[in-house]
């Protein structure tokens, strides 16, 4: 995930006090009650699964090791139903008591944000573990399986089917890769009920609001030559530059949220040659998609009249400039309701376990479904945790907030799987 779940709570939304009935009923319960005791007891496991799911390199594009060592782990845990899929998610099925009910839908991601051939070695010092890469998300895979062994051992059997799944490309490059497969695949996510992902340590952020974002390669050619012999031809640099320039005047509003960022440029072959091409990257965000698709159209006028001016003030004897758009990444954008359903739900469970909850807007797996109109949410996998997408990236794992925030996300599970709700 871009930003920590347990970071941006603080300056979000802050839920009101949602408690359905249902979430008092089933943390109430006995069977909830010995869920919890099974994770108490399973947590040294959990912890070791941590620490194997961590040591097994899965860079962008590079998951599939991973993801053989998590299906074998999934089996291990009581699934009967595990595959990888055509893209390599790992996908298992706990079936439910009306098979017919549409599924819900847990995922927590494969991949990490670091390239091939970074030390993945687990340090630990008392109760905190360190490594890249292990709080996003090799603890959400392993609370995945921590929670279906609890819900199993406990004899809790939910009104719908869940759909587990360890999803590839979650990560910048991946682009959502993973998530989009499976709603475009599988005819249990097409037509799920809803939609959770489990990313990041912390609880009490609920991602509610998918963060769009379209991010461009924007590449100007020229026809290139010696800056003082060819002196006076089109140059593709100086479109390049009013294009940043125009993209730093377009407006936005107060709300929803929009920003833009011109953040790498590069291009030519020395300081004495008129360049044959530059190019620059532009990422822009919104949660509202006809903002992203208005900064885009924008900016693509920008561009396409800095070319033009460059073209109508120099010499195109030799060729003129042209821009080409290529796309680095496109997330659809998308919101939860947050005063009832899925949402309420898991502001209800926080609550119940004395986390203050906090509707908050970020860039994750759920972005997908909720472009598909399905209800999603993301929340942490519990515990504490920091540095994330970095190579000093650390959790704590003491067990009474580590089960605490376990809790959390069993109640939202099983109460999203049920049908009453």
């Amino acid at each position: 995930m871009t930003l920590s779940i347990a970071l941006l709570a603080a300056a979000s939304m802050t839920a009101g006090p949602v408690k359905p009935a249902i979430v008092t009923q089933t943390v109430n319960s006995p069977a909830f009650k010995a869920a919890e005791t099974i994770l108490r007891n399973d947590h040294d496991r959990f912890v070791s699964e941590i620490i194997a799911i961590t040591q097994t390199p899965s860079w962008p594009f590079g998951e599939s090791g991973r993801a053989s060592v998590y299906a074998e782990m999934m089996r291990r845990s009581g699934f009967a139903d595990v595959t990888i899929d055509g893209i390599g998610n790992v996908v298992a099925l706990r079936p439910g008591k009306n098979r017919k009910l549409p599924a819900v839908v847990v995922s927590a991601h494969l991949d990490t944000v670091f390239p091939k051939g970074t030390d993945v070695t687990v340090r630990r010092e008392g109760t905190r573990l360190m490594a890249p890469g292990i709080g996003d998300d090799s603890r959400g895979l392993a609370t995945l399986l921590a929670l279906s062994r609890a819900m199993d051992t406990a004899g809790i059997r939910t009104d719908r089917d869940i759909l587990f799944v360890g999803n590839v490309g979650e990560e910048g490059p991946g682009d959502l890769r993973g998530v989009r497969y499976l709603f475009e695949h599988d005819v249990r996510a097409k037509g799920a009920a809803s939609f959770i992902s489990i990313d990041s340590s912390g609880s009490g952020g609920i991602v509610t609001r998918g963060v769009g974002s379209n991010r461009y390669h924007i590449v100007f050619n020229g026809p290139g030559g010696h800056s003082y012999d060819k002196f006076g031809i089109v140059n593709p640099m100086v479109p390049m530059a009013k294009t940043v320039v125009g993209l730093y005047s377009i407006k936005t509003p107060a709300e929803p949220k929009v920003t833009y960022s011109a953040s790498i440029a590069g291009g030519g072959t020395s300081v004495n040659t008129i360049p044959p091409q530059v190019f620059i990257d532009v990422d822009m965000r919104s949660t509202s998609p006809t903002e992203v698709e208005r900064v885009d159209r924008e900016l693509r006028a920008i561009a396409a009249q800095a070319v033009a001016e460059e073209n109508a003030a120099r010499s195109t004897e030799r060729g003129k400039v042209s821009v080409d758009f290529q796309v680095i990444g496109k997330r659809p954008a998308g919101q939860t309701n947050e005063t009832s359903g899925l949402a309420a739900i898991a502001a209800a469970s926080a609550q119940a376990f004395g986390y203050e909850s906090r509707f908050i807007a970020v860039s994750t797996d759920a972005n997908v479904a909720m472009s598909l109109g399905i209800p999603a949410i993301t929340i942490g996998s519990g515990g504490k945790g920091g540095a994330e997408h970095s190579p000093d990236e650390w959790i704590d794992v003491a067990t009474d907030d580590s089960v605490r925030g376990l809790s959390v996300d069993l109640a939202t599970i099983i109460v999203a799987a049920t049908t009453t709700h």
